[in-house]
Formats: C-alpha cells, sequence, structure tokens
C-alpha cells in the first residue's frame, strides 16, 4: 500500500463514535474540534493515540508490559499511516507532593549538575555528586527531616484538644473510632486507669503514658456487657495515641486516612535545614552568589536573568547554563515564567502542568512522532495564546505530526487541518461533520463550532446592574499580592482578569476569608475543579442527590414493597444491594507494586454495583443499574414526571452536561466537569440570596457554545440575588461581566497588582494592561 501520508481510521467506535471513518495529515496541526461530549476526545485520545500505544505496548515482552500503563485496544476496525504517539493529557491524578516543576521539566537534575560542578565550595570542602543536591536521595535529604523540610510532632494539646473531657467521653480525640477505639478504652480500663475522670486531673505520668509510651502491652480484656450481645474475653494490645497517629500518616494508603491523621500533627520548620530539605554541606555551596534551594526559589524569568551572564563561559558552566536558560525561554513563551523550580506540582493546575511537559518536550529532539494535545490553551490569557500557537508550530516544523483537542478559536484558526465532531453532546453527536482545510467548515451548516470560528457573536449588552454594597479587602499579602486594597461589588457578576500567575486565584481566596466574617455575606461557596472524589463510590448521582431519589422510586414499587427492600437496598454502599465482590464499587482495586492504583471492571456484576436480587427490580421496565448507565439526556424524558429529579436533570443540562451517564464515576471527570456538577447542585438550590460564589476559570474545558450556556447560568444566580466572582480569561465571559479586577502585569513576583478596576469598557481602555488590547478587540471599541 502507497503511503500518502495521512492516518486514516475506519470503523471507530470508541465511547460515542458511530463508525467513524475520517483522514487526516501528518506532519500538520490538526485540530479536533466539537462540543463537550461530542467524541473528539474519544476520536484522538481513545482512538488514534490509544491504537499508537497498544501497537507499541504489543512489539515488547510480556514482562516489560506488565510495568507500563496499560492502554486498551480501541474500538476501531482500522487505523493506518499512524505512527508513534505522545500523549499531553490534562491529567486528573495528582503529582507526588515530592514533584516539582524542576523534576518534571528535568531541569532540577541540570541545576544539581551546575552546582556539582561549577559551584563555589567552602575552603577545604570535598566535591559533592549532584545527587548530594537533591533532597529526594539519601545522600542530599536533611538527615533531620528525611528532606521533608518539616518536622511531624504530637503533643497532648494535638491529641487531646479538650482536656476536661474524660477518655470516656472521647478525650484522646486521635483514637479510631468504631470498636478500635472502645478496645483502647476497655484496654485501659483493665490497667487499672481512671476512664471517668477529666483528662486534666489525671496523673501527668499516666497522661503521658497514655499518649506517648513505645511500650505495647498485651492484656486480657473482660469487656462491659451490652444488651444483646455476648461478649467473651480477649487479649488487647496497647498502642500508644502518637504510635496510632504516626503510622497512620506514614503507612495508610488511605487519604482520607492520612488526612486524619495529619489533624492532630503539628508541623514546623526542620531545625537543621531551615525548611530548605537538604544536607548543611550542599546548603553551603553556591552559584552565582546564591545555594541551590534560593536559585531553585526564583521564578523561571529571574533565574534565567541570573543564569545568562555565564552561557558564554567555556567549559561546563558554559554549557549546563545555556541549556538552562533555554528551557526557561521555552517556560516563559508558554506563560510560566511566573513559576519557581521548587514549586510543588500538586499545586499546579492541569493546564499548567500539560504546557510544563509540552515546553518539556520542545528540547526532547523527538522526529516523527504525533503528539496529541488535550486543550493546551486551557488557562492561557490571550497574551500567552499566539507563543502557544508558535510552540505547535515548531513542533510540527522538527518533523512532528500535532493532533491537538481544542476549543480557543484562535488556535483552531492557526491550524493547518480541522476535524470537527458533533453536531450535538453524547447520543447526539459522534459523527465526524467535517475534516479538511479550516476556511472549509464554513460551509457546514450543523456545525456548532462554524458560528464561533467564523462569525462570533456579538459582545453581549452591559446588564447596568446596581451593586447591594461591598466586601472590602484591604492589605491583603498572600504569595503575589502585597498589600492590595480592592472592593468587591455585591450582587453582581464580577470577573478577575490577568496574565497566567497574575494573583486571581489568591484574590479569590482571600475574598472567600473576607466573605466569612462579613455580615452582607450570608454563604460562601467555592465551586472549584478538585474532584467530587476519589473511587468510583462517588458519582454525579450520588454529588447531586439524585441517587436518593431515584432509589425512593424502587423502594415504592410493588415487587420490592413484597420483598420487604427499602430504599436503602437500593444504595451501592449497603452490604444488602450491592455486589458482594466490589462491594459496590462496579470495579476492583487492583494495587501494583511500584506503580498507582489501578481500578479494573468487578468480574461479577460487570460494573453495574449491585447484586441479582437488587436487579430483579424493575422500574419502567429499568433495573437501577440502567437508570444509572443512562446519560442525563437520556435519563431526563423518562424522570420527568418526578420533579426532584427532573429539577436535577434539567439544570445539568443547562450547565452543559447532558452527555455525562448519571452513574458516571468520580476520577472519570475532567476538573471542569466536576465544576460544573457542583455548580448545577448549587443551582437547585433554594436559598442563593445573599451567597457568594467564587469560581476559578469556570469555562475551562468547554467549548464556545457551552460557555454560552454557562455564561447564562451564572447570570441567573445574580438575577435571584447571589454575588458571583470569578477568574477568568474567556473573553465573551468577562465582557458580560459587571465589574471587572484586572490584576497584573505580569505573574509570579512581577503581578499581584490591580491594574484596573471598573466596567468591561473601562479596563479595556486602560494602559499597560495586557488585558486590555484583547478585550478591546473583542468588544470592538480598540
Amino acid at each position: 500500500m502507497v503511503d500518502d501520508g495521512m492516518v486514516r481510521v475506519r470503523g471507530a467506535r470508541v465511547h460515542n463514535l458511530r463508525g467513524v471513518a475520517v483522514a487526516v495529515p501528518r506532519g500538520a496541526v490538526v485540530a479536533f474540534t466539537g462540543v463537550s461530549g461530542s467524541g473528539k476526545s474519544s476520536l484522538a485520545f481513545g482512538t488514534l493515540f490509544a491504537e499508537a500505544q497498544h501497537r507499541y505496548l504489543e512489539s515488547v515482552s510480556p514482562y516489560a508490559r506488565r510495568l507500563l500503563r496499560q492502554v486498551e485496544a480501541p474500538q476501531v476496525d482500522s487505523v493506518t499511516g499512524m505512527p508513534p504517539a505522545v500523549a499531553l493529557e490534562q491529567r486528573r491524578s495528582v503529582p507526588s507532593s515530592r514533584s516539582s516543576v524542576g523534576t518534571i521539566s528535568t531541569m532540577s537534575n541540570l541545576l544539581r549538575m551546575l552546582l556539582s560542578r561549577c559551584g563555589s565550595y567552602p575552603p577545604g570542602a570535598s566535591r559533592l555528586d549532584s545527587d548530594a543536591f537533591s533532597p529526594n536521595t539519601p545522600a542530599g535529604a536533611c538527615p533531620e527531616c528525611h528532606g521533608q523540610g518539616v518536622l511531624h510532632r504530637v503533643t497532648e494539646a494535638s491529641l487531646v484538644p479538650d482536656p476536661s473531657l474524660s477518655i470516656r467521653e472521647g478525650a484522646v480525640a486521635s483514637w479510631p473510632g468504631a470498636w478500635q477505639g472502645k478496645n483502647l478504652r476497655d484496654i485501659l480500663g483493665t490497667m487499672g486507669h481512671d476512664l471517668d475522670r477529666p483528662w486534666r486531673e489525671l496523673p501527668a505520668a499516666d497522661r503521658e503514658w497514655i499518649l506517648f509510651t513505645d511500650e505495647q502491652p498485651v492484656v486480657t480484656v473482660h469487656p462491659e456487657r451490652e444488651p444483646g450481645r455476648i461478649q467473651r474475653p480477649y487479649q488487647g494490645k496497647y498502642s500508644s495515641a502518637r504510635r496510632l497517629v504516626l503510622k497512620a500518616f506514614s503507612e495508610s494508603r488511605s487519604e482520607a486516612a492520612r488526612a486524619k491523621a495529619a489533624g492532630f500533627l503539628e508541623q514546623a520548620p526542620c531545625p537543621l535545614c531551615g525548611g530548605r530539605r537538604l544536607r548543611p554541606e550542599a546548603l553551603a555551596v553556591t552559584f552565582a552568589g546564591l545555594p541551590i534551594t534560593e536559585l531553585a526559589g526564583l521564578p523561571a524569568d529571574r533565574l534565567a536573568e541570573v543564569l545568562r551572564p555565564f552561557t558564554a563561559d567555556e567549559g561546563p558552566a558554559g554549557l549546563i547554563t545555556a541549556d538552562l536558560t533555554d528551557r526557561l525561554a521555552a517556560l516563559r513563551r508558554l506563560g510560566l515564567g511566573y513559576l519557581s523550580l521548587d514549586r510543588a506540582a500538586p499545586t499546579l493546575s492541569t493546564g499548567e502542568l500539560q504546557r510544563l511537559r509540552l515546553a518539556t518536550q520542545l528540547r526532547s529532539g523527538l522526529f516523527g512522532v504525533v503528539y496529541v494535545l488535550d486543550e493546551p490553551s486551557a488557562g492561557l490569557h490571550p497574551a500567552d495564546t499566539e507563543a502557544l500557537r508558535e510552540v505547535l508550530a515548531e513542533l510540527r516544523a522538527a518533523g512532528n505530526s500535532v493532533f491537538v483537542v481544542e476549543h480557543d478559536m484562535t488556535v483552531v484558526g492557526g491550524a493547518d487541518w480541522l476535524v470537527d465532531v458533533g453536531p450535538g453532546a453524547g447520543a447526539g453527536g459522534g459523527r465526524v461533520l467535517y475534516s479538511g482545510p479550516v476556511d472549509g467548515l464554513r460551509a457546514v451548516q450543523d456545525s456548532a463550532t462554524r458560528r464561533f470560528l467564523f462569525d462570533p457573536p456579538a459582545p453581549p449588552a452591559s446588564r447596568g446592574r446596581t451593586p447591594s454594597g461591598v466586601l472590602r479587602l484591604r492589605g491583603v499579602t498572600r504569595h503575589n499580592l502585597r498589600g492590595v486594597d480592592v472592593d468587591v461589588p455585591l450582587g453582581v457578576l464580577t470577573a478577575v482578569t490577568g496574565v497566567s500567575g497574575a494573583g486571581k486565584s489568591t484574590l479569590l481566596g482571600a475574598a472567600a476569608e473576607a466573605a466569612a466574617d462579613d455580615p452582607s455575606v450570608g454563604r460562601v461557596v467555592t465551586v472549584d475543579q478538585t474532584p467530587l472524589g476519589r473511587t468510583p463510590r462517588s458519582n454525579l448521582a450520588t454529588y447531586t442527590g439524585l441517587l436518593d431519589t431515584v432509589r425512593k422510586l424502587f423502594a415504592g414499587t410493588d415487587e420490592a414493597r413484597r420483598r420487604g427492600y427499602g430504599a436503602g437496598r437500593f444504595s451501592f454502599n449497603v452490604a444488602s444491594g450491592r455486589c458482594p465482590t466490589c462491594e459496590g464499587a462496579g470495579a476492583i482495586e487492583v494495587e501494583l507494586l511500584f506503580l498507582p492504583t489501578a481500578w479494573n471492571p468487578c468480574p461479577d456484576c460487570h460494573g453495574s454495583r449491585y447484586n441479582p436480587q437488587t436487579l430483579e427490580i424493575t422500574y419502567r421496565d429499568a433495573t437501577i443499574a440502567d437508570v444509572l448507565a443512562r446519560t442525563v439526556d437520556e435519563a431526563a424524558p423518562f424522570l420527568a414526571d418526578v420533579p426532584a429529579a427532573a429539577r436535577v436533570l434539567t439544570v445539568l443540562q443547562q450547565v452543559g452536561l447532558g452527555y455525562l451517564r448519571l452513574g458516571q464515576p468520580a476520577p472519570e471527570l475532567s476538573g471542569g466537569e466536576a465544576q460544573r456538577v457542583k455548580l448545577a447542585a448549587e443551582l437547585h438550590h433554594a436559598r442563593r440570596h445573599h451567597t457568594l460564589y467564587l469560581l476559578d476559570e469556570p469555562t475551562t474545558g468547554l467549548h464556545p457554545a457551552d460557555s454560552e450556556v454557562l455564561t447564562a447560568q451564572l447570570h441567573r444566580l445574580v438575577d435571584a440575588g447571589a454575588t458571583v466572582l470569578l477568574a477568568e480569561h474567556h473573553l465573551p465571559l468577562v465582557a458580560s461581566a459587571d465589574h471587572l479586577i484586572d490584576l497584573g502585569p505580569a505573574g509570579g513576583t512581577a503581578g499581584g497588582r490591580v491594574l484596573a478596576t471598573g466596567t468591561p469598557a473601562t479596563v479595556a481602555a486602560t494602559p499597560g494592561s495586557p488585558t486590555a488590547p484583547y478585550l478591546a478587540a473583542h468588544l470592538g471599541t480598540d
């Protein structure tokens, strides 16, 4: 077969794709567009990337294959002409707390090498290996805090917050609940300790032993009799409160258990390293007069300035600093110049993480591969979007193909080829409406993308709302905000604008704290992009309360009543109704050595979550598993005559989530989807008056058509008496706001100032604001 330079897909049936056939060119920037849930990611990631990965895994040994992240073979008849692929997704997994901007970008390795080979050492000091400059290695980690920078310790006050309580009343708050706590109490009673005397009245020696002893005595416990229970004597082993807390914090695989244990720990900077995590010998070595910790703590832009004078040196210092400054320049181009190398990875947004990986790929030198990117413009200010387009073009010029799932029309308009999927979401999508040069989409009337690409809607007229009051922020000093004074009007929609890292999210956090103490704000609701839950037990139906309504419907059927099944029977968290194999999760947790936890479909219930007896009950010929398998759009007519369910489903449709399944596990939702689920839960909340809603970039992951719908819902909240304060880059939403707070002028230490406040037109006319020219162009006032 002659290679015509095209990647061809035939019969793709991943998720909602309906036997899709499409051809796209290699060596080009190809944009995949369509409304949220249309199937564009199923085509780009679920089909093209998955097929490339599957072929690669088939080529390696079975042993090596077990160690790699498994990608299922996609449901597709054939994919031809597909080179090896690299996926840069907006991953939902949280990176390790020891991971940082420097480790992800590999610049930490270069910085350590620079200090090792070219650093200034104290007189008589031995030269150190590069590992000695890493807190994640035995050679470099501070021996006191093991490279953590902090010491965790327990005190009597942290373990016993209320010393007026007795042991029986729960004075030792850190003890486990249920039987384990009762066991510890019974052991102490058996040993002769007074269980009913207030804690503060117990002898100091007894209090010290109960909380901190290293002993683990075993005693014969005679439990107190409880009505209706036969309890025999047993051998109980005592462990101190300190031992239990530290063990849970360091060894538990449960995030909830670790978080609970952390609540009983006091944290203090390590006295040996002062929180810098390294051995004293490494901290004594400097380059450009700074130790590695201070170099890594500089914003990328500032670090480049410090290193640039050394790039002309001959020898190792010149080579290493030249490489570092080139990599730092890539961060700057992608709008990440405000990040420091020591910035912890878990504090980065998904958009920042993806662009960081993209900047790293620019230096990889790979040739002939396909890069599959998941909305790389997410979280980018319009001023940075042009640089992103240049980066994509560079990857193409280096001999690669770039497939981009994208909603930003500026990026889409600059692509070489466009694949538009739709026309709607879920069952209403799944078709390729167009595949070809960008301009050809003009003729495709069914495309939701066409209007925004070629005939963008006119900016909305100002609603002219009058604020009902003011939330005053005074002297805000945190992160890069330094003594900021600004007023947030109440009863209107306010957008906080500025480049990435300008301080928008920080200002939202300060507003939340100020509102908590302001009597004019009755309630503060933060609608963020954190996951709804981290296991398959949490899903769309449970979070919105819809499952409670559905369970009552099934419990009210004649057959359920005849069998004595109550609403609890239809909860997958109750033993009587759930599948015993997966305990209602629908999947089995697989612990893999050195790899993240994986979930595989349950072999018995095949994901239905329920046992066979529960699934024998039907409502309108559907089991409860059938209902949870339906999308919001499919469930809406099915439950239209059930008011409590119809209200929830209508609001979910209004925020553009009609394509999600009711039982869709929370870990499968993107950050933007999770945020809109939370917003939907609030939209059908009865109490909105005097409520302050805080949203951080709510249009992330949304097609412009979906953003229009979301914008209307946000204004509905304001019309109902609420205040909406949001950080946002999406110009149509920004232009529709009643009030703007523009921060900048740059990110990191070069930002954090209020450049302008007022109406969109006022801010658009502000000299020196990076936002102003783009807003002016959108408003037609430039």
